[in-house]
């Protein structure tokens, strides 16, 4: 029984080559009479998550907001915090000062929001009334008095030692001189003759002179020996007592300075109940005490430099380094360079005013971390991995929840500070913005990235089209015009937008969420209604921003364009062709692609049954390209491989293709060149073919569809429309079409035509003129069929394959010479 003729694939008709928005659906005239939206559209799902990110008040609950430009991220995440930042928390003031038991490590203090100011002013006014205060107390008559009195105490001791010294040494036969050695003058002993002080060198002369025995001299010397023994003590005796003078009118000092410091403390202490701030108290008061010189306007002792200005105060300053006085809301930070320094601070150097460079607690400053502290840092993913180290070390905040502040790193031959200030205890949100490549490559390769970053944000690229979401769309248009003294729009015009958003989407039933997209070519509208004089923008304005726009960027399109007509890149749109199709390629990405043709070629000959990818060998291949070229294997092994080994080989190629090539849209394409290549039966090159291709020969959905026809369109357009032409699409797609205005057109006259296929089958019936046939129980297709060509063609290649010296021996008895592929020697 003959099997039954298969339908040829129906064309789609121009009513489904694009959705129009009937302006009659809208209420309104004009967005004259719409009011603004203020919420976000169409992101019911990203800001339930946002808001349950913000809500929760644990470590780890930082948010990852993902989703493509254009979509409202930004918007949403301002809006949000604003509505929120209103219930402000507990903010804090911090401050560093100086460690006066190890400078290095400088000191933390926490205050209330608006306290560090006045605790920098209090001391401030402490240290100053000490400066004025102490010199003045110790210049008193009081203090000199007392002063003196223990001064006189003490040099009356040392006159008496010296006294009772000088008298035992006149009963010996000396007395208590000074020598001068040097610059130097320092006590001695000189012995007395005849009651008159004379060196011990000049001893020898009086013995000339008969005035003294040498037995004399021997025993002025030997006494001398001894007293200088004693004076040595006396001496140290006498150092003692200075040193007790010194300690007491230091104490005496001390004493004096702390009564007034206390005077002044008082109502300080009385004020700051911190232990943190006390004890920072207690050693500012131990400090002054040990620096009086200071305070009494005198260069410490250790300080030798000359002609340098030093501020020897700057230890008992207050570097406020977040000050939250003015601060009513809770913080919302936006960062828009997150470079180390701006994130975390910094530690700055000042010149010492002797070549080099020093760095102390007065010199930590804060970053955009600390001052979103208590409140939200929002933050673009791709900018913290502009700067080495940046996003290891917010991880690092993130997971300890503490902040050091640290030097920034420089390039210049300078040393790094060694100040390791107080870590500070953060509790911020962080908000990240990006995509959702970097999530993935973040989740997957950073092991605690999911344990900060808890909460995905994912706003959605498109919206399911229905009347109130047009109404809300035609808002948002409202809210730009008010927003930017925008020109207002008519209905007509707000429907054509909305064609744009669904072609933008990809899908007829769908809008797309990237309103940034719709926003330009609303404002370029704009632009063009007042170029024309016009009060409104009406749908003709829309039409020719998003032309021009289009236009702008139409450059390489028309090069290939320009080739194409040339012959530069051989294209054919009429004839037949074995083994030759035109496939269709997407060039450029996102709102500026455009679709062209490329011929795609098979070629077959007797082989091990392989597939050579012609672009793989010469690396110009993706991974998805290479998959679907396996997948085409593995379809023709099931097709054609069940009753006997495929013994062929073949090559596929894109012909003057020198760039990467990836995608796995053109997996039908080949499947059909290659049936030609097999069946020697012409491909009708009116036709372009687009759509991948699974195992069992079912057409998929690609991506690109209205890009691929209009480029295809627009080549036979140039050439002239023979109304053969068109484009083979796979049927999944039919619901994605909004094409031209132009092309709808030709396909109403019949001028052009647009065949949705599911299977291979169905594309072969268009682009070969003949029925593809189907297997029947037996196993073999139906007679004279693509298939059966096909299965025949391949039968008697294996054949050929089996067993070559079968057909040299027929041609030699037809005398007729044949090529062998193998070096085998003639069979005796």
């Amino acid at each position: 029984m003959a099997s039954k003729r298969t339908l040829k694939p129906k064309e789609l008709t121009a009513s489904e080559l694009r959705w129009k928005c009937d302006p009659s659906l809208f209420e309104f005239e004009s967005t004259t009479e719409l009011e603004p939206i203020e919420s976000i559209v169409g992101q019911e799902r990203a800001l339930k998550a946002l808001k349950l990110g913000v809500d929760i008040n644990a470590p780890g609950y930082n948010i990852y907001i993902a989703g493509l430009s254009g979509t409202g991220k930004q918007t949403s995440v301002k809006q949000l915090l604003e509505k929120i930042s209103t219930s402000c928390p507990q903010l804090y003031d911090y401050v560093y000062v100086n460690n006066f038991q190890d400078p290095d490590y400088p000191v933390l203090l926490i205050f209330p929001a608006g306290k560090a100011k006045e605790f920098k002013k209090d001391i401030g006014t402490l240290i100053s009334f000490l400066r004025e205060n102490i010199p003045v107390h110790l210049e008193s008559e009081s203090y000199v008095n007392k002063r003196k009195a223990v001064l006189d105490l003490y040099k009356d001791q040392q006159k008496n030692l010296l006294g009772e010294f000088e008298e035992r040494l006149r009963k010996d036969g000396f007395s208590l001189g000074q020598v001068q050695v040097g610059d130097v003058t320092r006590p001695d002993i000189v012995p007395l003759v005849e009651n008159k002080p004379v060196a011990l060198f000049q001893l020898n002369a009086l013995v000339d002179e008969g005035k003294l025995t040498e037995e004399n001299v021997k025993q002025i010397n030997n006494k001398y020996e001894v007293w200088e023994e004693e004076l040595y003590k006396v001496f140290k005796q006498g150092m003692k007592i200075e040193q007790e003078i010194q300690n007491k009118a230091s104490e005496l000092e001390k004493s004096e300075v702390e009564t007034i410091i206390k005077g002044a403390l008082s109502d300080i202490l009385e004020k700051y109940k911190d232990e943190k701030v006390l004890k920072y108290l207690a050693d500012v008061k131990s400090s002054i005490l040990n620096h009086l010189q200071i305070f009494k306007g005198q260069k410490p002792e250790s300080e030798s430099a000359e002609g340098l200005s030093v501020d020897y105060y700057r230890d008992y300053e207050v570097n406020i380094i977040l000050d939250n006085s003015d601060t009513k809301k809770s913080p919302v930070i936006v960062e828009l360079t997150p470079n180390s320094t701006n994130l975390f601070g910094t530690i700055e150097k000042s010149n010492d005013g002797r070549g080099g460079f020093y760095a102390d607690f007065n010199r930590i400053k804060a970053g955009s971390l600390l001052k979103a502290n208590g409140g939200y840092l929002v933050l673009r993913a791709i900018h913290l991995f502009e700067e080495p180290g940046v996003w290891q070390r917010l991880k690092r905040v993130l997971n300890y929840r503490q902040l050091e502040i640290q030097d920034a790193f420089s390039f210049y031959p300078l040393s790094p500070s060694i100040l390791k200030p107080e870590p500070i205890e953060i509790n911020a949100k962080i908000i990240l913005m990006g995509s959702n490549y970097i999530y993935s490559l973040l989740s997957g390769y950073e092991d605690d990235f999911k344990k900060i970053f808890k909460v995905k944000a994912d706003f959605d690229d498109e919206i399911t089209r229905t009347n109130e979401i047009m109404v809300e769309y035609a808002r948002v248009i409202k809210k730009l015009i008010r927003n930017e003294n925008l020109l207002e729009f008519n209905k007509s015009a707000i429907a054509y937008l909305l064609e744009l958003a669904a072609r933008y989407a990809g899908n007829k039933q769908k809008l797309t969420t990237r309103f940034s997209f719709l926003a330009d070519v609303a404002r370029e509208a704009s632009f063009w209604a007042k170029q024309n004089k016009k009060s409104i923008v009406s749908a003709t304005h829309v039409k020719t921003a998003y032309a021009q726009a289009r236009e702008r960027h139409t450059l390489p399109e028309d090069k290939i364009t320009e080739m194409i007509m040339e012959n530069s890149i051989l294209i054919e749109t009429s004839g037949e062709r074995v083994g030759c199709i035109n496939g269709l390629a997407v060039y450029g990405n996102d709102y500026y692609a455009f679709g062209k043709p490329v011929r795609i070629t098979s070629s077959v000959a007797l082989g091990m049954g392989g597939f050579i990818n012609v672009e793989r060998e010469a690396g110009l291949s993706g991974k998805t390209y290479d998959k679907g070229v396996l997948i085409i294997s593995g379809y023709i092994r099931e097709t054609f491989g069940k009753n006997f080994p495929l013994s062929f080989t073949a090559n596929f190629v894109f012909e003057q293709s020198y760039g990467p090539i990836d995608g796995d849209s053109a997996s039908a394409a080949e499947i059909f060149t290659l049936i030609s290549a097999l069946s020697e039966l012409p491909i009708k090159q009116s036709y372009a073919v687009t759509g991948s291709v699974n195992q069992k020969g079912e057409i998929q959905p690609i991506g690109g569809v209205n890009e691929k026809i209009e480029g295809f369109y627009d080549i036979c357009a140039k050439r002239g429309l023979t109304r053969k032409q068109g484009v083979i699409i796979p049927v999944q797609n039919v619901k994605d079409l909004m094409l031209r205005d132009d092309i709808v057109q030709a396909v109403k006259r019949k001028e052009f035509h647009i065949f949705p296929i599911g299977k291979i089958e169905d594309g072969v019936q268009i682009l070969l003129g003949k029925e593809a046939g189907k297997r029947n129980a037996s196993g073999h297709y139906t007679k004279d069929s693509v298939f059966d060509i096909v299965d025949q063609k391949l039968k008697h290649m294996y054949e050929k394959a089996k067993n070559p010296f079968k057909t040299r021996e027929d041609a030699h008895k037809k005398n007729k010479p044949v090529r062998s592929n193998r070096n085998d020697s003639p069979r005796k």
